[in-house]
């Protein structure tokens, strides 16, 4: 796509003018009304939410401050990151990517800026900027939104929908655009309504590790770690990247990344396994070795405990020596040569048990949903159930941490806000 902006590459067929509902008031039901919305000026348009209050997860999204999309404009890269999905979001991202999504959002008055490990929040760092942009577009265009709506089930006849809400209150309307998220009552629709799903279960979560000496440790993170996590009867996941010790366990990006690549294995193992950590990764298993025989021939009548060789916090050196179980007052002249070793592996080869999982936060992402092949990725357009559209995490679709689960969001409610437009492709 190069550097075409959203409206440059925006073709869309001539409109139909009908009622659209939208049910769900998240990130992608709403991008999806209002992308509806513009393509389509005659269209009567209703976002129905359950909650008292739309957008929360854009609301709560990166500590309040809402970590919008990531900067990574190459489609095929960009589709990496997605542990489920991937391979149906490349033809999407090339019509609607980061690079859109950041044009869309500057057209309305909001700018974006990148901090140093990709991820895009608003300049303002505060999630009510994008909530604010959102609502005022769905007002200028009309958008019809309400709240404490919750939608009990939805029938289809003659190639129109009746949605009927808990309250017994009947819509009625031409297309409907299914982004509930990980809403049980919205795959409860979906199956209603011809889909099969994946079997949903939890991503991006924290590790459980039952080590009394490490929680002792909460707050100490480092930069570059190498995580290795092996299940019953699957092959290793291997992950790279920043860790946080926490007061239950293990935390941090490559946990996170993890616990996403390793979503559905992990349940299916009871969240019971051993994590085999690196805590050096950036160095190599030789110079950690030449550091620490170094430190017994500079600093030979210090006490192991009180000279540590390596950039760490000390806490962190305390308990590697803790754990193989070392005499803090021992001199590094007297550090025999097996003891030396059990060090270098209790820092490359550190061996954890996994005993459950912890939530992140309140950032909620769900691995499984409506089946892939069972939707049109031109237009999110169904194709056991023509008129109905689907966007966002209702969709077996979930990225890492980073931004990119509101990317395939604004994507896929983007590309379903045109589909509702055009005549049935389904």
């Amino acid at each position: 796509m190069g550097d075409k902006t959203m409206e440059q590459h925006q073709t869309v067929p001539q409109a139909l003018a009908q009622k659209v509902i939208v049910i769900g008031g998240g990130a992608a039901g709403f991008f999806g009304a209002i992308a509806c919305g513009e393509a389509c000026a005659d269209c009567q348009i209703t976002l129905l939410e359950a909650a008292p209050k739309v957008l929360a997860k854009v609301r709560i999204s990166g500590g309040g401050r809402c970590n919008v999309t990531h900067h990574c404009f190459d489609p095929a890269l960009l589709v990496q990151n997605y542990p489920r999905g991937g391979k149906a979001l490349r033809g999407a991202f090339s019509r609607f990517q980061p690079q859109d999504t950041i044009a869309w959002y500057k057209k309305r008055g909001v700018r974006l800026h990148t901090e140093a490990d990709g991820r895009m929040f608003p300049v303002t760092n505060d999630s009510g900027t994008i909530i604010h942009c959102l609502m005022a577009e769905a007002q200028r265009l009309g958008i019809r939104v309400q709240t404490k709506s919750a939608v009990q089930r939805v029938e289809r006849q003659d190639g129109q929908f009746r949605v009927i809400l808990r309250s017994q209150e009947v819509y009625g309307c031409d297309r409907l655009l299914l982004a509930t998220g990980s809403s049980p009552q919205g795959y409860a629709i979906a199956r209603s309504l011809g889909h099969t799903l994946e079997p949903p279960v939890p991503s991006l979560f924290t590790f459980n590790v039952p080590d009394p000496h490490l929680h002792n440790l909460a707050g100490i993170g480092l930069d570059s770690v190498r995580v290795q996590l092996s299940l019953p009867g699957v092959p290793p996941l291997i992950q790279t990247g920043p860790i946080l010790i926490t007061h239950w366990g293990l935390s941090g990006p490559v946990i996170l990344k993890l616990s996403a690549w390793g979503a559905r294995v992990l349940h299916d193992a009871g969240y019971q396994g051993t994590l085999q950590i690196n805590w050096l990764a950036h160095l190599p298993l030789e110079q950690l070795r030449q550091r620490l025989q170094d430190a017994r021939k500079e600093s030979p009548k210090r006490a192991i405990a009180n000279y540590c060789p390596l950039e760490v916090p000390q806490r962190l050196w305390h308990y590697w020596l803790h754990q193989v179980g070392l005499d803090p007052t021992l001199t590094w002249a007297n550090l025999p040569k097996s003891a030396l070793n059990q060090l270098v592996s209790a820092i490359s080869k550190g061996t954890f048990h996994l005993r459950g999982k912890g939530v992140f936060k309140d950032e909620f992402v769900t691995c499984g949903g409506i089946k892939l092949s069972e939707v049109n990725f031109k237009t999110m357009e169904s194709r056991p159930c023509p008129g109905l559209f689907l966007a966002g995490e209702v969709l077996d679709i979930d990225g890492i941490t980073g931004g990119f689960n509101f990317q395939s969001a604004w994507t896929t409610g983007w590309l379903a806000g045109q589909g509702l437009c055009q005549e049935s492709s389904a």
